[in-house]
C-alpha cells in the first residue's frame, strides 16, 4: 500500500508541476488504464508449468504493446504482493479488465488484477 501512494503521489506530482506550465495543453490529456498486477491465489505451479505460464505472460502483453494497445508495462523488482504495472492504451475500462483477463497469468491464477482510470499525457513526451 504504501508503494501504491508513493507512486500515485509522484504522478499527481508530476501532473501539477506540468499543469502549471503556461504552455501546457489540456487537449493532449487522455484516460490510460492503470493495471496492478498482483500476487493471485493459485501459485502452486510446479517450475515447468509456471515457466510456460510465464511465457504466455510475456508473449500475450507483447502482442498488446504491438497492437498499440499496451504503452507501458513491467515488472517490480522485490517480491512484494504487487508483481507488476501495465498502462493500456484502449478506450474503456471494461476493454482494459477484458484483455488484461486474457493473459495466461490470470486465467491460471498466478496474478489478478487491479485497474485504475489514470489521466495524462498522451504520448510519451510531456512537453
Amino acid at each position: 500500500m504504501k508503494k501504491i501512494f508513493c507512486l500515485i503521489s509522484v504522478i499527481i506530482l508530476s501532473f501539477s508541476l506540468h499543469a502549471q506550465n503556461p504552455d501546457f495543453d489540456m487537449s493532449k490529456m487522455k484516460t490510460y488504464y492503470m493495471v496492478f498486477l498482483k500476487k493471485g491465489p493459485h501459485r502452486d505451479q510446479d517450475s515447468v508449468t509456471a515457466a510456460k505460464i510465464q511465457e504466455g505472460h510475456i508473449n500475450h502483453l507483447t502482442k498488446l504493446a504491438k497492437e498499440g494497445k499496451l504503452d507501458l508495462n513491467g515488472p517490480f523488482m522485490d517480491d512484494g504482493d504487487i508483481r507488476g504495472i501495465s498502462v493500456y492504451n484502449v478506450s474503456s475500462e471494461e476493454e482494459a479488465r477484458r484483455l488484461a483477463s486474457e493473459d495466461p497469468a490470470v486465467k491460471s491464477g498466478r496474478l489478478v488484477i487491479e485497474i485504475h482510470p489514470w489521466y495524462s499525457m498522451q504520448g510519451s513526451s510531456l512537453k
